[in-house]
C-alpha cells in the first residue's frame, strides 16, 4: 500500500472517509505543497476540524500517523517537480522548449489522475444525462474548452450551448430551469463574472457544475463541484496544462454520460459517423 502515490490513496479513499476527514481529504488534495510545511494543528484549522480528525484521516489512508503522512506528501511532491517544472529561458533550442511543456504537460496530468475524486465525475455524469439543457460557460482558455465540451455533448443528443461572453452567460442563465444543468469551467475558480452567471443559474433552479481548483469560490458555489488543482504561471502564458487537464476531464464526463445511454446509443454514434464519411476525402 506504501509503495502507492498518497494523493492517488487518499483521492480514491474518499468515498469511504467520514465527513469530516473529506474535509482533510479536500484540502490536503488541493494544496499538498503546503500540507507537507504544517504542524498538526494548522491542518486542523485550515480543514476546519479536529486534531484527532487528523490523525483518524492519516490512518484510513495507511499512515501510522501525521509525520508519516507529512513524509509521504514531501516525497510525492518533491518527484512532481522534478520531473514537471518547466521554465523556459531565452536561449532554450526549439528541443528544449518542446521537451519541457511536454513533460510537464504529462505530467501535470498525472498528477490530475492521481488527484481525481471520480465520486466527483459520476455525480456530475448522473446529473447532466438527465438534464433537459446543458450549458458550458468559461472565458479566455477555459472558453475553447467550453465550445470543445459542446461540440462533444451535442454528438450525445444533449441540447448544449457554450458561451463565452458574459451577457450571453447572463442571459442564458435566467432562461435555464430546475431540469437544467450548467458547467462552469475557470483555471482560477474566482472569475467574477462566471461567478454572477452561476448565481443566476442557481436562483432559477439550475444545478450547477464546476471544474476548478479546490476551495475557490466556484468550487465553495457549485452544486456538484469536480476539482482540478493545478498552479500555472499566467504571468506570460495563457493557461496551458490546466486547459489540458479540463479538456481531460470533459472526456470523462462525455464517455460516462455515453455509457448511462445504456448500449443501444451506439447506433446512434454510428449514424453521425456515416453522416460525416462522405465529408471525408477518400485514402
Amino acid at each position: 500500500m506504501k509503495n502507492k502515490p498518497i494523493l492517488a490513496e487518499i483521492a480514491n479513499a474518499v468515498p469511504t472517509l467520514r465527513k469530516s476527514e473529506v474535509k482533510v481529504a479536500e484540502y490536503v488534495l488541493a494544496a499538498p505543497q503546503h500540507v507537507m510545511h504544517m504542524r498538526i494543528v494548522d491542518l486542523a484549522q485550515e480543514a476546519q476540524v479536529s486534531e484527532p480528525t487528523i490523525v483518524r484521516f492519516c490512518r484510513a489512508i495507511g499512515c501510522n500517523g501525521f509525520q508519516e503522512f507529512k513524509v509521504r506528501i514531501a516525497q510525492e511532491i518533491a518527484i512532481t517537480n522534478n520531473i514537471g517544472q518547466f521554465a523556459i529561458v531565452e536561449d532554450d533550442s526549439i528541443e528544449d522548449i518542446c521537451s519541457k511543456i511536454a513533460d510537464t504537460t504529462i505530467q501535470r496530468l498525472l498528477q490530475i489522475k492521481t488527484q481525481m475524486i471520480p465520486i466527483q465525475v459520476g455525480k456530475a455524469a448522473n446529473a447532466i444525462s438527465t438534464a433537459q439543457r446543458v450549458e458550458f460557460y468559461g472565458f479566455g482558455a477555459s472558453g475553447a474548452v467550453a465550445i470543445d465540451a459542446q461540440h462533444k455533448f451535442f454528438r450525445l443528443q444533449v441540447a448544449t450551448a457554450a458561451y463565452s461572453d458574459p451577457h450571453m452567460q447572463s442571459m442564458s442563465a435566467v432562461t435555464l430551469g430546475v431540469n437544467d444543468v450548467v458547467v462552469a469551467i475557470s483555471q482560477s475558480g474566482r472569475t467574477r463574472d462566471l461567478l454572477h452567471s452561476v448565481q443566476l443559474a442557481q436562483h432559477q433552479g439550475a444545478k450547477v457544475v464546476s471544474l476548478a481548483p479546490a476551495n475557490t469560490a466556484l468550487s465553495l458555489a457549485a452544486d456538484l463541484p469536480i476539482h482540478i488543482n493545478i498552479e500555472e504561471d499566467t504571468d506570460q502564458f495563457t493557461p496551458m496544462t490546466s486547459r489540458i487537464a479540463h479538456l481531460m476531464v470533459i472526456d470523462m464526463l462525455a464517455v460516462a454520460v455515453t455509457q448511462r445511454r445504456g448500449p443501444e446509443f451506439a447506433a446512434h454514434l454510428n449514424a453521425i459517423k456515416r453522416s460525416i464519411k462522405s465529408l471525408r476525402l477518400d485514402n
